[in-house]
């Protein structure tokens, strides 16, 4: 079912995307598409948070192994770490956080989905540049949270697409660029 919603979310847009269209797609009645997920947008929040991780494991982004080992990485390959892991992360999920924000200017569930997604990654990028914070390695003047914010600039799904899919861009071009980025940015 969750394969067939991200086939046509991707495909035809969030609005357009009928439950009985994810239903029939995925080879299920619509009533056990209701049943599992009760609304269109708890499948793609479902969606979001399976592609995310890239598995459906109870264990949230900042308790995956990745972060521990990146977090523990001297600064600048801790910035490397990072965007390689965006990189790989937006390779799954950007195409639906793409369908999510543009859904969000019509449908007002869907746009607090969108907030959310965006509080969860600056959570996520605070984390990080509260460890280049207590490591000194942040520029004069610069504290965690505002290092945070321009991390989420960089390293957001909607440079991701543009570089990428507009541009022509490889994934590990995009994540050089930007580790390359947020180093000349964020470090002393």
């Amino acid at each position: 079912m969750l394969a067939a919603a991200r086939e046509l979310f991707t495909e035809r847009g969030y609005t357009a995307t009928s439950m009985q269209a994810i239903a029939t797609q995925g080879g299920v009645a619509v009533q056990t598409l209701y049943f599992t997920f009760e609304t269109k947008r708890a499948i793609l929040k479902e969606l979001l948070d399976v592609e995310v991780v890239g598995d459906d494991a109870p264990v949230a982004t900042l308790d995956r192994p990745w972060v521990t080992e990146a977090l523990a990485a001297p600064p600048p390959e801790l910035l490397h770490r990072l965007a390689e892991a965006t990189a790989d992360i937006h390779a799954r999920v950007a195409p639906l956080l793409e369908v999510a924000r543009s859904a969000a200017a019509t449908d007002p569930e869907i746009a607090e989905l969108w907030r959310t997604n965006i509080t969860q990654r600056h959570t996520v990028l605070a984390v990080f540049t509260g460890a280049l914070a207590a490591k000194n390695a942040l520029r004069a003047g610069l504290n965690a949270l505002r290092a945070a914010d321009m991390a989420l600039a960089v390293l957001a799904p909607e440079t991701y697409l543009l570089l990428t899919r507009h541009r022509g861009w490889s994934d590990r071009a995009w994540a050089d660029w930007a580790a390359r980025t947020l180093i000349g940015t964020l470090l002393a």
